[in-house]
């Protein structure tokens, strides 16, 4: 049970503190600085608690994680459930948090025009990008991910800084791919806001929830067949 709880602690504070760096300076401030700080807040969330849940759960906090982990055969199927379960209730819990802080904004807070920092894509979102882009930003960005995390947590990879190295790997994921889907790799991370958000943000989330597990499960795979590791 201590695993489930660190993974859920660990989801929680990425959607709070990831999420919340968009909700909280509000799409107004958007700028190349705006895009470095929401790179870096979710990254910096995820490099943070692998040092402080790491030791306990792996720090996972993300399902698409744990199926690659499971696929390269490092997790087996009955954490992976536990594991998912945990993850998405931690991001609905990191949510609501979010929600009940920008809920107190002095003079209201408009949830349908400002979002908790939902993933989305098409007209009216970031770029405004179809979706075959988003399709591919998540698919690609979740393999980029899991390369780094499998190959820097393997036995030959494994390093102290690989907690920091994945945080960096989420940050340059972000940098890039932001205006295309607000970056998910992390079907925890989008349910979460869309639950409170709805609308759109719910019709949109089937690609959060199916594309980035896909291309977890491609890396895992070519890591059990030991073509990516030593």
């Amino acid at each position: 049970m201590k695993k489930y709880l660190a993974e859920f602690i660990g989801t929680a504070v990425l959607v709070l503190f990831g999420c919340g760096s968009v909700a909280v300076t509000g799409f107004a401030a958007i700028s190349p600085v705006w895009f470095l700080a929401v790179a870096l807040a979710f990254g910096l969330s995820v490099a943070t608690m692998a040092y402080g849940i790491g030791p306990i759960s792996g720090c996972h906090i993300n399902p698409a994680v744990s199926v690659g982990v499971w696929a390269a055969g490092r997790l087996s199927t009955g954490d992976l459930v536990g594991y998912v379960v945990s993850q998405v209730l931690g991001g609905i819990a990191g949510a609501a948090l979010l929600y009940l802080i920008v809920s107190g904004k002095i003079g209201g807070y408009d949830l349908a025009t400002s979002g908790l920092g939902q993933n989305g894509w098409g007209e009216g979102y970031g770029g405004g990008y179809g979706t075959g882009s988003a399709i591919l930003a998540e698919l690609i960005g979740t393999f980029v991910f899991l390369v780094v995390i499998l190959g820097s947590t393997s036995k030959g990879g494994v390093t102290p800084v690989a907690g920091l190295a994945i945080g960096l790997t989420l940050v340059m994921i972000h940098i890039v791919f932001i205006p295309v889907t607000g970056v998910s790799v992390n079907p925890a991370r989008s349910i979460g806001p869309a639950l409170f958000v709805g609308g759109k943000a719910i019709e949109q989330l089937w690609l959060f929830i199916v594309i980035p597990p896909i291309g977890a499960l491609l890396a895992g795979l070519l890591f059990r067949a030991k073509l990516l590791e030593d």
